[in-house]
């Protein structure tokens, strides 16, 4: 077995508590060993990355107990990507975190933060279904004190809806893992997509229940429609950097419907019949209206950029279930995208609000310093998250749009995508005239006082930089498209390919094929 593995678990799991207990009075110290941790993950996940290149699926048995008896932590492209993207946004975020001095407002910043890349690469790399219900506990406790870092009565009542939703999605899922587990007498992954197609038909109707339970839990965590209204309140009230993370925690949910419902539901599954991607549709349709919606209608900086998320995930969402290994080709290329552009607006979004009078409100205010660097900044976001040219978003959204080309809700899909284009246009478009040009162009707001207003210091390069990384993330996304989409190609149809996943999980347990 390849230790290296389980090492984006461990490393993070031993510096938690590390800086919980032993660094908690010394933020330098703190600091130090977050950011060693972090370039530690990253450099792991580089390794695993080219480790998972080859092909081959790489399982890690823990206690040397094999599957589906023992606990597994499976290593193949998809889960190489998710952790290596991870290890990217995490880099920029805690650099983000540590320039503008958020990190300081609370004693348990990094311990927190390091739990919750625990949580999200432990998600990624297993290979049981309980304990992705594991991992997602750990990953949500740690968002919670992320989220009321800082303190706050706005951010803690957000903070409570936040709790109460995932406590809710928490419990479904206990009821799902159970039921499928009285239906299989299994939970673990490949063992689950032997037995669920080994299951009769006219019995099935355990396994279509568990099926779609397990939808609903992770639309829970993807801020799919009907259950998508806890993530603006949650995110535009979440500190910057906090929130600028959270962009790869919908990703969770995504990555947990492509990886049980294809490799254990897939559509071949006559089991279940295609129903779960039936039910996604239509539910990202209203996802990616809703977003539109709330972009336009918004009325702060920090909401616009959280509904711009709700719509992302939404188009993310449609190429997802169409459930062939183009549209998923078309998903996980955008989906590395909206990551990075979600990431930048909130960065930007902090910078901005930390130098405007009236924070993040778009009404006219006196011109915030460096107003033609955060303008420039801000462009580029938007144009990434829109998915105008030059950058990755306008490829994501091609590919998507070519995706559903062959769908039967075609008509439907390219029209909510094309008109939710425009509409975000116009949103981002009226956001950026009033906080960069109608603010220098126009007289402010009569009940700011201009002449009290505090001298604000300028964003130095450490505070600038790491929105500067996430656009350049777009920006290398788009000119290196055909490496990339040729990795993701890859990455697709080893997804589908559930015999080599099966076969290098069970080995020699392995009791037949589907």
């Amino acid at each position: 077995m390849n230790h290296w593995i389980i090492a984006p678990v461990v490393l993070p799991a031993i510096l938690a508590p590390l800086i919980a207990f032993v660094m908690r009075h010394d933020i330098t110290l703190a600091r130090v060993a977050s950011f060693a941790g972090t370039l530690g993950l990253g450099g792991i996940a580089v390794g695993l990355t080219m480790l998972a290149a080859g092909g081959e699926t790489h399982v890690y048995e823990l206690g040397d107990w094999p599957a589906p008896f023992g606990i597994v932590l499976v290593l193949d492209r998809l889960s190489a990507m998710m952790v290596l993207l991870t290890a990217a946004l995490a880099l920029i975020v805690l650099f983000h975190a540590v320039a503008t001095g958020w990190d300081s407002r609370g004693r348990h910043f990094h311990a927190l933060f390091q739990f919750q890349l625990m949580g999200i690469c432990g998600a990624f790399l297993t290979g049981d279904a309980f304990n992705l219900f594991v991992f997602f506990e750990v990953l949500l406790i740690a968002s919670y004190g992320l989220m009321i870092h800082g303190g706050g009565r706005v951010r803690l009542q957000a903070g409570l809806q936040y709790v109460v939703m995932n406590l809710a999605g928490s419990t479904l899922f206990l009821f799902a893992l159970g039921t499928l587990y009285a239906a299989t007498g299994t939970l673990n992954i490949a063992d689950l997509a032997v037995k669920v197609r080994e299951i009769p038909l006219e019995e099935a109707a355990l396994v279509r229940v568990a099926a779609m339970l397990l939808m609903i839990v992770f639309a829970i965590k993807a801020a799919l429609f009907p259950v998508q209204f806890w993530l603006p309140a949650t995110y535009a009230n979440a500190p910057a950097p906090v929130a600028a993370l959270f962009a790869i925690m919908t990703k969770v949910g995504a990555y947990a419907i492509l990886r049980i419902h294809t490799v254990v539901f897939g559509p071949d599954a006559a089991a279940i019949g295609g129903l779960p991607g039936t039910w996604l549709f239509p539910a990202a349709v209203v996802t990616l209206g809703l977003g539109v919606i709330g972009v336009l209608g918004a009325r702060r900086l920090m909401p616009l950029v959280a509904f711009s998320v709700v719509g992302s995930m939404g188009t993310l969402m449609l190429a997802i279930s169409v459930f062939t290994p183009y549209a998923v080709t078309a998903a996980l290329y955008y989906l590395v995208h909206s990551t990075f552009a979600a990431a930048a607006l909130f960065l930007l979004a902090d910078l901005v609000v930390s130098r405007r009078a009236g924070g993040d409100v778009l009404t006219v205010r006196p011109p915030t310093v460096q107003n033609g660097l955060f303008a420039t900044l801000f462009f580029a976001g938007a144009l990434g998250m829109v998915g105008m040219p030059p950058l990755s978003g306008f490829i994501g959204k091609l590919f998507v749009l070519d995706a559903l080309r062959d769908a039967p809700g075609m008509a439907l899909g390219w029209t909510v995508i094309l008109v939710g284009s425009l509409l975000s246009i116009v949103g981002f478009a009226r956001a950026g005239s009033v906080l960069f040009w109608k603010s220098t162009a126009a007289t402010p707001d009569p009940e700011v006082e201009t002449a009290a207003l505090p001298k604000t210091p300028a964003a130095g390069p450490a505070e600038v930089a790491p929105t500067m990384a996430a656009v350049a993330a777009l920006a290398l996304l788009s000119a290196f498209a055909g490496p990339v989409t040729d990795y993701l190609e890859s990455t697709a149809g080893q997804l589908f390919e559930r015999t080599g996943y099966i076969s290098a999980v069970l080995g020699q347990n392995m009791e037949g094929e589907p």
